[in-house]
């Protein structure tokens, strides 16, 4: 007996846009927004605190559409909208369908920390819930994104383009697309856009992006087993250079300290200004110790635990850790030109844990080889 053929499940194109489904065309879409996979989602606290009598309601909302875009639109006095509806909003050209994200006087505050006056004229209009009409032309714009992202990387590579098309984004009544890419250097995209138009038939879009910015879109899993900060809260990218990473004591490996984007990894500035004023109490790497029993050089350091580690220049396979206070003694006698008998009478015990061995010789120096 043939085993029944097994029918793959039904792929959901928007849930990049909030939707835990696909937008439905006989039923009601009023349970289909979902307060995830949002980048810097926002908690609404007032929505259960009542409104003065004499409070006019905010007269703005705020409307999410891929990938974490989101933006402000005015409603007006006779529109009621509620989170998770559908709406068209104004868009250049056109209109956009997007999901109602916020309501109410929450918006006033995010609108305020985003730096946009409510006031102004461009915060662009809601016209309306979105009709049968728009959900349907919205998901058959939305199914297209992925063919015509493959196949505009085939035009581009066609014509010999130094860039990658990493993420198409369709305007809700399919009269326009948005193509988001990456390039090392300046791209004469002309012909490219003139293709693009004649194969898909829209109003055509280049919207040049970071390689940290294509990451934060894309998303993935990070070494360290958690989804990618800047997919998740990371909203402003800094500057990483591999000066974080030397103060930190990382091996200067670009395979470890490189992340999914192929840049430095955005964690090593975390945690770089507590090292750098933890270090401001260690005497410089190139410190030479004088001992009646030899000159003595640092080997590395573990700097919350304010201990460095040396050997003698004569013996440089045993290493001595030694307490950051005593080595700053040690510093004050050499500069009064004394010297002390010898090191190991300032040797730090270490608290032996299972599974560490503590032997103070080769054998710490091969488990620092091993793990630098």
């Amino acid at each position: 007996m043939e085993e029944p053929e097994k029918i793959a499940p039904e792929q959901n194109h928007f849930v990049s846009r909030g939707c835990c489904r696909q937008p439905s065309l006989i039923h009601k879409n009023d349970d289909i927004f979902r307060h995830s996979c949002s980048k810097l989602d926002a908690y609404d606290w007032l929505k259960h605190l009542p409104m003065p009598g004499n409070r006019v309601p905010f007269d703005c909302v705020e409307v999410r559409f891929k990938n974490n875009r989101k933006d402000f639109f005015r409603i007006s006095p006779d529109t009621e909208v509620h989170v998770g509806d559908i709406v068209a909003v104004e868009a250049n050209p056109g209109h956009d369908i997007g999901i109602v994200t916020l309501v109410g006087e929450i918006v006033r505050l995010q609108m305020k920390r985003k730096n946009v006056d409510h006031h102004k004229d461009s915060v662009r209009k809601l016209y309306r819930k979105a009709r049968l009409s728009d959900i349907e032309k919205w998901i058959t714009a939305v199914e297209k994104e992925d063919s015509t992202m493959f196949r505009s990387r085939e035009i581009a590579n066609g014509l010999n383009l130094k860039m990658k098309i990493n993420d198409v984004e369709y305007q809700g009544d399919d009269t326009k697309a948005i193509f988001y890419y990456t390039a090392d250097e300046r791209v004469d995209f002309r012909e490219l856009i003139k293709l693009l138009a004649e194969n898909f038939k829209v109003r055509i879009e280049m919207r040049q992006i970071g390689a940290r910015q294509e990451a934060s879109r894309l998303g993935g899993i990070g070494t360290c087993g958690r989804e990618l900060c800047c997919s998740t809260w990371l909203n402003n990218f800094s500057t990483v250079s591999t000066n974080a990473a030397r103060i930190q004591q990382l091996s200067l490996n670009p395979q470890k300290l490189a992340g999914q984007c192929g840049k430095l990894k955005c964690c090593l500035n975390y945690e770089f200004s507590a090292y750098h004023e933890a270090l401001k109490n260690f005497p410089p790497d190139d410190t030479v110790l004088q001992t009646k029993k030899g000159e003595t050089f640092t080997h590395k350091i573990d700097v919350f635990a304010r201990v460095i580690w040396f050997a003698y220049k004569s013996d440089p396979n045993v290493l001595m850790p030694i307490a950051l206070d005593k080595v700053n003694e040690i510093i004050e006698l050499n500069k009064k030109g004394k010297t002390v008998a010898k090191l190991e009478d300032y040797v730090q015990k270490q608290d032996k844990k299972p599974g560490y061995d503590t032997t103070i010789g080769q054998d710490e120096l091969t488990r620092f080889d091993k793990k630098h």
